[in-house]
């Protein structure tokens, strides 16, 4: 496989164009029918359209009581974008569909530079139709942001290593620090397979190289530094809590919660996962289990095949080729997250597996088209052959047929027949690649169809045609909206630093949103962060900062690690303020 230029056919541009509005269309259409999505982060955005030190700290309310337990980047262009076009859901939602919009022009302008405009095409149509990507790109996750800013690394990396320019690696070095700012340290996951790549095939002296790494290693630490060095520095009465750590450190929450600890499984403050504490099964085959195999599966075994056969293929180039270059980046890119993914103990949600969409679609664009240009080889043949039939049977395994009973037989059918005409390709020319290409997004493209389709609400989205959800409903982890009632007693608070106050920040983020009045997350999102105190609480109430405290958020208290301070909130209240009912949620009045 060697370096394609980049002059581009006329049909090139037309393409994209249509590439890109079909993408548009997938992820903007009857977007709002997932209305307020993941509530915990519309809350906040909501927030922030209110104060602009909310929107700094990404703070889940206007009064600044805690924040989200990540870094606020993500929650910047919501709450912007609230701003400027008001609170609701398409004023959420559509900022992330531009930004799936935007990883697929990217990813093809990446692998159009190694690999031609035929892969990258190819490889952004296979982003487009990831379910994880149908799925997240409709959401309000950080992860959005964090894949539009990983694959702007990826071009930028590859930009460098065309001309050995410290420049381009500067400039992956802040995309990957801003990445931080979206999803802290997941974002490093990519780090080490883009100084490899530049080291490997970069058109320069070794020294010069070392020299320029540690410049893009530098533009790293200063873009994602300078948020922990401003948050470390400002006076911690003078800010919110920071959500998610037990010690109001952002560095504690970025190595040990959100860290370290995703590793390891020792999370102080997590709750969920299985009754043992666990995430799910870790092991090599995890990305294949029941949970998250319908977002991202369809075509990993293809991408793992593709790598090996193009690194085969590129195994005496020079030094500086441009193809292996590329594999070496997006084959590092796939096995450090995916390694990462199935090992990690600790917390882990299947709509993680969106970091990995770039890299397999960027693996199987590339090796599909290489392969099919190298067909009068007998072993390109064999390998272009083997990769379709893989993917027939992944596909066909994956739909079980449990959802549209017709599509895995007709996947099975189309499967072979490709295989087929792809061995005797010499034969069959156009058809053995049109049914390669409709056999590579069937399953996978019907399946982000169905993703696109569902509403998909709560704290853990998952991909496919079923919109259950975990954790989707009552509890710490489920967000209900407050009745009219509620509602307008809420609204009548106005005059109170916070109009209530309610154990866990998604039971909070209903009754704020509802009312649009702020409401204090006591204990952070799990309920077990140690803000407030039950004496800061207390000085709140004598002080009247806080009109009612809602007792929805103590169905969960005292479940999991990391502090009690929560559930005693509760207890003091129940035990001294008189309870009374409001559309089925319990109320006391703190000012009784």
């Amino acid at each position: 496989m060697t370096a394609v230029a980049p002059a581009e056919p006329r049909w090139v541009r037309p393409a994209l164009v249509l590439l890109l509005l079909a993408t548009a269309a997938l992820y903007l259409w009857g977007l709002g029918a997932s209305e307020w999505a993941n509530a915990f982060y519309s809350a906040a955005a909501q927030a922030g359209a209110q104060s602009w030190k909310a929107l700094f700290f990404g703070s889940t309310d206007a009064a600044n009581g805690i924040t989200v337990d990540k870094t606020p980047a993500a929650l910047w262009v919501m709450g912007l974008s609230a701003r400027l076009f008001g609170v609701n859901a398409w004023s959420i939602l559509v900022p992330q569909a531009l930004m799936g919009v935007g990883s697929t022009w990217l990813l093809y302008a990446t692998v159009r530079r190694a690999s031609g405009a035929a892969a990258g095409l190819l490889a952004g149509a296979i982003l487009t139709l990831t379910p994880a990507a149908a799925l997240i790109f409709r959401f309000n996750n950080p992860d959005a942001l964090l894949v539009l800013l990983l694959v702007a690394g990826a071009y930028c990396t590859v930009r460098a290593i065309e001309k050995a320019s410290p420049k381009w690696l500067i400039l992956a070095g802040i995309a990957v620090g801003f990445g931080f700012l979206a999803k802290m340290l997941q974002a490093f996951l990519v780090l080490p397979v883009f100084a490899l790549a530049y080291l490997v095939a970069a058109s320069t002296t070794l020294g010069k190289r070392l020299l320029h790494l540690l410049a893009g290693l530098a533009a790293v630490v200063v873009s994602a530094g300078w948020y922990l060095a401003v948050v470390a520095l400002w006076p911690a009465a003078d800010r919110p809590y920071i959500g998610g750590s037990q010690n109001n450190s952002l560095l504690e929450l970025t190595l040990g919660y959100n860290g370290f600890g995703r590793i390891t499984g020792d999370e102080t403050g997590s709750v969920g996962g299985s009754p043992g504490g666990g995430w799910g099964s870790t092991g090599l085959f995890r990305l294949f289990g029941n949970e998250m195999a319908g977002g991202i599966a369809w075509l990993l075994p293809a991408a793992v095949l593709g790598l090996a056969a193009g690194l085969w293929f590129t195994r005496y180039a020079p030094r500086t080729d441009r193809s292996r270059a590329s594999l070496l980046l997006w084959g590092g890119w796939l096995i450090v997250t995916a390694a990462v993914f199935s090992f990690m103990g600790g917390i882990i949600h299947p709509y993680y597996t969106v970091a990995l969409a770039p890299a397999i679609a960027a693996l199987v664009g590339t090796a599909a088209v290489q392969l099919w240009r190298l067909r009068s080889n007998p072993a390109a043949v064999g390998l272009l052959s083997g990769g379709v039939a893989l993917t027939t049977v992944t596909a066909y395994l994956l739909l079980d047929g449990s959802w549209q009973p017709w599509l895995a037989p007709t996947v099975l059918i189309l499967g072979i027949l490709a295989a087929i005409a792809l061995f005797f390709s010499q034969h069959f020319g156009r058809v053995a690649a049109v049914l390669g290409l409709t056999v590579l997004l069937t399953g996978t493209g019907a399946y982000s169809l169905a993703t696109a389709a569902a509403p998909h609400t709560g704290a853990i989205p998952s991909a496919g045609p079923n919109t259950r959800q975990m954790f989707g409903g009552g509890g710490l982890l489920g967000t209900t909206m407050p009745g009219e009632n509620l509602t307008a007693l809420l609204r009548k608070s106005g005059g109170y630093r916070w109009a209530a106050a309610t154990v866990g920040s998604n039971n909070a983020a209903g009754y704020q949103l509802g009312s649009g009045e702020p409401v204090l997350a006591v204990g952070g999102f799990n309920g077990t962060d140690p803000y407030p105190t039950l004496a800061q609480f207390q000085q709140y109430v004598r002080q009247g900062q806080i009109r009612y405290f809602l007792g929805d958020g103590m169905t969960m208290r005292g479940s999991g690690s990391g502090s009690d301070a929560a559930a005693r909130i509760a207890e003091w209240v129940a035990e001294n303020y008189r309870m009374t009912t409001v559309d089925g949620v319990t109320v006391y009045d703190l000012t009784a």
